[in-house]
């Protein structure tokens, strides 16, 4: 009798494991994971947020800086300047519509 559960139970697992890795294990449809190629505005979008991550990047390392002291205080309000201008311009241009 406890021979029969361990055989069964080993099934069961076997089973439990065939079922949950198969949809790993079959070869993935190829016509399903290709990208359109993005629009001339798509394009312009994502150079626009680079550039914004780029300026916000660039703030948050200035601030940085300038709290710990690597940075003075005359270039810190020389360079947040610029790079505040940079950010804002790009999340202007972001938020105009289409």
């Amino acid at each position: 009798m406890e021979a029969l559960a361990v055989v069964l139970a080993a099934m069961l697992a076997v089973v439990c494991v065939v079922l949950v890795a198969r949809p790993f294990l079959r070869e993935p449809e190829t016509s399903d994971d290709t990208l359109d190629e993005p629009t001339h505005a798509e394009r312009e979008r994502l150079r626009v947020a680079e550039e914004r991550d780029r300026a916000l990047t660039a703030l948050k390392e200035l601030e940085f800086d300038h709290r710990t002291g690597k940075v003075s205080d005359v270039d810190y309000r020389e360079q947040v300047a610029v790079l505040r201008r940079q950010a804002a311009d790009a999340i202007r241009a972001l938020d105009r519509p289409r």
